[in-house]
């Protein structure tokens, strides 16, 4: 089944019970049972719900993996991968990620013992920072918010050669734009917040693995930690996933549109986007995606505070807002919204500075979006 048929059918086909062609939401907490011991399925929808079961079926089917689980948001996710380690264990992760990933990680995991190192994103950095405690290798790829590219294949090589487990945060990308298990990681993670869900109504996360024993930890995990989405949030994604390809589609056609324009502009400096023949991850891009994605970052020339507030305030369509992955154009200042909680010494050293900018970009027309942009960048 192609990926366009997947989105409309997997784990969607009619109700059994009313022929209903959209999976209906079950907005229930609990499930009769006709004897103790002996139920239909389900019994609490903490543990299981069939708007949920039909999301997780659906998720696993995009990122051709065998099992998905579903969470109240991507944090809840990563919060249950991590719940999976035991204290003194150690992760290695590229050192260009979600401020709030991060976060977890220094902030609540550090502290009960586990053990975190940050390299530049090369396969040969993750080699050379593995330890005889090393469980995990962590990564995004586009990262966020350098739209990095990082070697997913290699990567996975190494680390399965060193019995080290790979996670990948394929929020970016999206799973029309790359599937992470076939090209070798063990797990992926989304922030099914953004493009998955798509319309910016909705908080949610996921997980897809292949390993089975894995995966029955995680579920335990899922079940007993609770942070689960509720069936409505669970519609809401079902219904997003409908359109992800094309959706997908001119999320791409627009960014390329867009990056074209900035790297050509006076006003910017320097502009991270995959999809530019002129990138220096465009080739390795061009290798393991099917596109290049709707974000894009770029640096305001001798950017500031004040030169930054200058050119969002002067926007008329785009807004700024945390966020990203909707059908609206929205854009971010990393360096105190989604990238504040690092330390700002380590924030210059990746290259999340003060005069960096990241995109967004939605399904509106996109000479509307270039003209905002023009407009707004004559501050």
């Amino acid at each position: 089944m192609k990926f366009s048929t997947k989105i409309i059918h997997a784990g969607q086909e009619p109700d059994k019970a009313t022929g209903a062609v959209v999976v209906p939401i079950y907005q229930t907490s609990t499930y009769k049972q006709e004897e103790v011991n002996v139920h239909n399925g389900f019994e609490y929808s903490r543990t299981g719900n069939p708007t949920r079961q039909a999301l997780e079926e659906s998720l696993a089917a995009l990122e051709n993996g065998r099992f998905s689980l579903a969470f109240s948001s991507g944090l809840a996710a990563e919060h249950t991968v991590l719940s999976t380690l035991k204290p003194g264990d150690h992760v290695v992760a590229a050192e260009d990620m979600y401020g709030g990933t991060y976060r977890l990680f220094e902030q609540v995991f550090k502290p009960y013992g586990l053990q975190f190192s940050y390299v530049n994103g090369n396969t040969y950095d993750f080699e050379k920072a593995i330890k005889p405690e090393t469980k995990l290798f962590w990564i995004e790829s586009p990262t966020n918010p350098l739209l990095r590219i990082i070697d997913i294949a290699s990567v996975s090589t190494i680390a399965h050669k060193n019995d080290i487990k790979v996670v990948v945060d394929n929020t970016f990308a999206s799973p029309y734009f790359q599937q992470p298990l076939q090209l070798g990681a063990d797990l992926v993670v989304h922030s099914t917040t953004k493009y998955i869900g798509g319309h910016s109504d909705l908080i949610g996360g996921a997980l897809i693995v292949n390993d089975e024993e894995w995966y029955a930890k995680l579920k335990f995990l899922q079940n007993a930690i609770g942070a689960v989405p509720g069936a409505f949030d669970s519609w809401l994604m079902l219904r997003g996933i409908k359109t992800l390809s094309v959706r997908m589609y001119q999320h791409e056609k627009n960014a390329l549109r867009i990056a074209e324009f900035l790297e050509n502009h006076p006003a910017v400096s320097q502009v991270f986007y995959p999809g530019l023949s002129s990138n220096q991850f465009h080739t390795l891009a061009k290798q393991q995606m099917t596109g290049y994605g709707g974000m894009i970052s770029f640096k305001l020339l001798n950017g500031d505070i004040t030169k930054v507030n200058s050119f969002v305030k002067k926007l008329s369509i785009i807004s700024l807002a945390e966020s990203l992955g909707g059908v609206e154009s929205l854009v971010c200042y990393p360096s105190s919204m989604t990238h504040g909680s690092i330390p700002e010494e380590q924030r210059n050293t990746i290259g999340v500075t003060k005069d960096l900018i990241r995109l967004s970009v939605g399904i509106e027309d996109v000479d509307d979006l270039i003209e905002d942009l023009s407009q707004s960048l004559n501050y």
